[in-house]
């Protein structure tokens, strides 16, 4: 019979989310914060459905060193809510051993039976099938690779070697301290699951990041996952499932326009059709646009923001495309006139810093919007 686990990591249990923005009629930095701690539980059922008995957390569990105490408690009584499960917590390079001291102190001392410290680099048995080698991240930031100790690390005889660790492989990092990419190789392992990369990534078949199972980046463009892993025994090739995980879609698209377009419409075109309340999007407004374009990608943008957990538009790409007939909206003479050439002659400036022409050429699009709307 195969031996089943669930590999996960990053839960960053705790984090604020001060990045975004809170909206006056809104509370999406608590959904988010709430959406973290409620991965515990989605885990759970990704666990039960596929046969498991044991959870790997590969490191930052929590997001910071200092947890608040209601923080740390739900997390620990959402575990416990789950008795079948034996979950395995390794600290991180958040939640590392010298910062997080006290944190470890307490989940050793009041975690439910069910969750285990990995404070030691010591093995600890899985059942009768396998060991877990774990390489707890003693300080924020090392120098060497943090899971060398797994090469000496024994186990019994017959027994899979699991691995676990938190850190970068050379794929993605420059940190100067990473994980050997062939480390199960050199250190014997069956598998080895792997924290720190928040996005899903296959080293090799036996070396696995699972990424967050609750995103928080638009870099991955995905719902988080956890992995369902299963190995019919020692020296076998693990087969791993992914089980989503998410209730937020971070999503991140690309807009592209050219002068006189529908902006409206194209904006329209890109967005979900269903679902928006759990969706983060960031639209990337590219190419070519003239003021009325502008004026009317912006509107549209607001109109849509509400129906979204979050919405950004970004137009630093979108370039102005000024014409004589726009500009003679504003006005043909006279001190508006006078005011729309500076700041056309600002936005195209090329001593100005790119900031000041993005204010520039903001300031005339909002000069025409006014000017557009007082005419009506």
């Amino acid at each position: 019979m195969a031996f089943r686990f669930v590999h996960t990591s990053d839960l960053h249990i705790g984090r604020k989310f001060a990045n975004i923005p809170q909206p006056p009629d809104g509370n999406i930095r608590g959904r988010l914060m709430e959406a973290r701690q409620g991965a515990i539980g989605r885990l759970a059922q990704a666990a039960h459905a596929c046969g498991a008995a044991h959870v790997l957390l590969a490191g930052d569990t929590f997001d910071t060193a200092t947890p608040s105490p209601p923080v740390l408690r739900q997390a620990l009584t959402a575990m416990a809510e789950a008795p079948a499960l034996t979950w395995w917590l390794l600290p991180g390079n958040h939640d590392n051993l010298r910062d997080a001291e006290p944190l470890w102190e307490i989940i050793r001392r009041d975690a439910p039976v069910n969750v285990v410290a990995l404070t030691d680099a010591q093995p600890h048995d899985l059942g009768d099938a396998a060991t877990l080698l774990p390489c707890p991240v003693a300080f924020r930031a090392g120098a060497s690779d943090p899971s060398e100790p797994l090469v000496t690390m024994a186990s019994d005889e017959g027994k899979m070697r699991i691995g676990l660790a938190h850190g970068g492989v050379t794929d993605f990092t420059e940190a100067g301290a990473a994980i050997a990419p062939d480390r199960d190789r050199t250190a014997r392992l069956d598998y080895l699951a792997l924290g720190d990369w928040h996005g899903r990534m296959t080293v090799s078949d036996r070396v696995q990041y699972s990424g967050s199972p609750e995103q928080d980046r638009f870099k991955h463009g995905r719902r988080g996952v956890c992995l369902s892993v299963a190995i019919d025994g020692p020296g076998a090739t693990p087969r791993v499932e992914e089980v989503e995980t998410g209730a937020f879609l971070w999503s991140q698209t690309e807009l592209p326009l050219h002068p006189r377009q529908d902006a409206a419409a194209a904006l329209d075109a890109i967005l979900p059709a269903s679902g928006r309340r759990d969706v983060l999007l960031r639209v990337l407004a590219t190419g070519w646009a003239g003021l009325p374009d502008h004026v009317d990608l912006k509107r549209a943008a607001e109109r849509c923001a509400p129906d979204f957990a979050h919405f950004e538009l970004k137009t630093d790409r979108l370039g102005t495309q000024y014409e004589a007939a726009d500009i003679d909206e504003i006005d043909r003479g006279g001190a508006l006139r006078l005011a729309a050439n500076g700041l056309i002659e600002d936005a195209e400036s090329v001593t100005l810093s790119q900031q000041d022409r993005e204010v520039a050429a903001d300031a005339l699009a909002r000069l025409y919007a006014y000017v557009r709307e007082a005419a009506k």
